[in-house]
This record gives structure tokens, C-alpha cells and sequence, in this order.
């Protein structure tokens, strides 16, 4: 979920039937620009009826970083076209029916929650970064001057909501029952022992709710749309925390091509090429972590993580 990913991964449902909402970069002698449609020419030469063809959906294309991925690629013979796409339900069922050849949009929890409730077998074969989520707030500059009865809100879908309320339980404010985990909801807070009373909304909602409530859990995403910087958060998760290895970024193929050359190489281009991570750390306000783990690590975190969803079911 990116700077957004799912956070970059923030909406959880099922797959719907229509086509991607927005086209995306595409490495062709072409620009457009309407529509919310990009495209970024990389010129006529011959040599690239040669290079390998990949298609990659994101849901920030119009970050520049994706430009230079691009082009970085290019020089690895990668004729990456990046498709963008407004409505996270959408890149998982477009990658799992050929669409798409990888995605990179989600974090571990997104995609096994996914893979749960869609009976698929999508994998990660490289991590990317994680962005810590913030608590923010226009009434308050600290965490402790939030009075008591007062209202805070979450995002409603299931990963960031349960995320959200780990925050909030670790800032002293909310009580979950059992302790906050990453499958916690709102129903699972214990009001009688809590400070604050919580309230789970729409994610891009919350940032024009917040003149309306004590403080909210901001996704990264919205974070700059909404006049907010990340240095105002109030609190935010540790990126260190080994608990935070199911909210790592993550590129996603299906299992078959999990060992694929070409794919598996833009993996080894995001983490070797130093303007990608500038773009990337410029357009999370310097808060992402940059994480590469191995296949086999990513892996063992997805299973597990889907074997506790099916236990929740």
C-alpha cells in the first residue's frame, strides 16, 4: 500500500468487473495528457522491438519516480509500460488474469488478505519500502493534550483500520480486548477502558473530518492532498518493529513467474538505482524505510499472515 501503500494499501473488497479507471506510462513515442491519462516517450529507436515488454499497475503513476523507473529500466532492456490505477480492488484480479505481468501497490497484509478471500495464489517476489502510518490532528500538537471522551477516527477498511488502532493503544488512548493485532476492528475496543471513543470512516474522508474530531489516522496517501506534512504527525508506527514486517511493500506476480528474470530484475533496479529511492523518499516526505528482503522471508510472512485471516474467518 504506497507511500500509499495499501500505504500503501488501503481498500479491501472484492474485484469488480470494470476496466482500469486510469491508463497509465507507457514507454512509447506518444504523450497524452487528459483524462488523468499519462504516457512518457522513451523515442523511436529499433532496438526496442528487441527489449523485454512488461507491464507493471501502480496506483501513483504520477509520481516522477515512476518516470524514472522507467527510463533506469530501459537501459536494462525493460520495455516497462506502467499502468495506474485509481481503485486498489482492481490491480490484484487485473495481474492475476494477464493484465498484468507484476504489481506494486500493496503490502504483505493487503495481498494475503486478497488471496484469502479471492481463493488466489499471488506472490511477492520483492519488497520496497515501508511508510510508517501517522496520527494527525488540527486541534492538538501533542498526543497528551487530547482530553478524554473525545472522538478519534480510522480508516474503515480492514489493514489500516486494525493498524490505526495499534497506534492508537500504544499512545495510551484506546484499550483494545486481547491487545491490538493486525485483524483488530473498531468493535474490538474496549470503551469502557479506552480515553477516547473511535470511529472508523472512509480513508479520504478523514482528512476534510479533521477540524471535526480530537485526530485521526491519516494514510500516507492523503496526507499531502489534504495541507498536511508528515512531520505533523502526532505519533506514528516503527518501521523497525519486527511486527511491522507484514506492512512492507511489496512487487507481486502470479506464482508461476515468481522466478521470472526480467521481473525480478525491476526488483534489483528499484533498490540499485539511487534517483529511484530519491523519487521515492521525496514523495513520502522522507519518511519511507527502504526494506529488501528475500523471496523466501516475503513468503513465509504472506503465509502466515493468511493462514491468521483464515483462522479469523
Amino acid at each position: 500500500m504506497s507511500a500509499s501503500s495499501p500505504d500503501n494499501g488501503d481498500l479491501i473488497q472484492a474485484p469488480k468487473s470494470k476496466k482500469p479507471l486510469i491508463g497509465g506510462i507507457a514507454v512509447v513515442a506518444v504523450v497524452a495528457i487528459g483524462g488523468g491519462i499519462f504516457a512518457l516517450t522513451q523515442g523511436g529507436d529499433d532496438s526496442a522491438s528487441e527489449m523485454e515488454k512488461v507491464t507493471i499497475g501502480v496506483a501513483n503513476a504520477s509520481e516522477p519516480y515512476w518516470s524514472d523507473f522507467v527510463d533506469v529500466a530501459a537501459e536494462e532492456g525493460i520495455d516497462l509500460e506502467v499502468e495506474n490505477f485509481s481503485d486498489y480492488a482492481q490491480p490484484n484480479p487485473a495481474l492475476s488474469e494477464g493484465e498484468l505481468d507484476v504489481n506494486q501497490f500493496q503490502h504483505i497484509i493487503y495481498l494475503a488478505d486478497y488471496n484469502v478471500k479471492n481463493d488466489d495464489d499471488l506472490v511477492p517476489i520483492g519488497s520496497t519500502a515501508t511508510y510508517p502510518l501517522g496520527l494527525y490532528s488540527s486541534k492538538y500538537d501533542e498526543v497528551s493534550q487530547i482530553k478524554d471522551g473525545e472522538t478519534v477516527v480510522v480508516p474503515d477498511d480492514d489493514t489500516n483500520q486494525a493498524r490505526g488502532l495499534i497506534i492508537l493503544e500504544s499512545q495510551g488512548l484506546i484499550t483494545v480486548k486481547g491487545g491490538a493485532t493486525p485483524f483488530s476492528t473498531v468493535a474490538d475496543v474496549d470503551t469502557a477502558k479506552s480515553k477516547v471513543e473511535v470511529k472508523a470512516i472512509q480513508a479520504d474522508l478523514i482528512p476534510t473530518s479533521l477540524p471535526d474530531v480530537a485526530a485521526a489516522i491519516v494514510n500516507n496517501d492523503f496526507v499531502l492532498d489534504a495541507g498536511l506534512s508528515f512531520d505533523d504527525a502526532l505519533a506514528q508506527d516503527d518501521p523497525e518493529d519486527p511486527k511491522s514486517l507484514p506492512y512492507v511493500n511489496i512487487f507481486v506476480a502470479r506464482a508461476d513467474d515468481k522466478d521470472d528474470e526480467t521481473l525480478n530484475k525491476l526488483v534489483d533496479i528499484y533498490h540499485s538505482s539511487d534517483v529511484v529511492i530519491q523519487g521515492v523518499q521525496e514523495a513520502s516526505g522522507n519518511t519511507a524505510a527502504i526494506v529488501d528482503l528475500p523471496q523466501e522471508k516475503l513468503q513465509a510472512s504472506l503465509e502466515e499472515t493468511e493462514a491468521q485471516i483464515r483462522d479469523g474467518q
